[in-house]
């Protein structure tokens, strides 16, 4: 048992049996809460960087293909 755990056990013994029961309605309550969050909970479908960014592709101006620069190819290779 972990530290935390001892030590919330030895602070509720201290308290009185009505006390120790909303802290356990307090617990449930929590872990309830938690279980609907997991059931809950969209569940998020992996896409690619071109899928997510595919409605701004060509939204701007400029040249068609950026990977083409004539001048710069221009005698390569003579």
């Amino acid at each position: 048992m972990s530290y935390l755990c001892e030590q919330i056990l030895q602070t509720v013994e201290t308290l009185s049996a009505e006390d120790q029961q909303q802290v356990l309605d307090f617990v449930e309550f929590l872990r309830a809460k938690r279980q609907k969050l997991k059931t809950t909970e969209p569940k998020r479908a992996t896409q690619s960087f071109f899928e997510v960014a595919q409605a701004a592709i060509g939204a701007g101006e400029g040249p068609g293909d950026l990977s083409t620069n004539p001048d710069y190819m221009q005698g390569y290779g003579q």
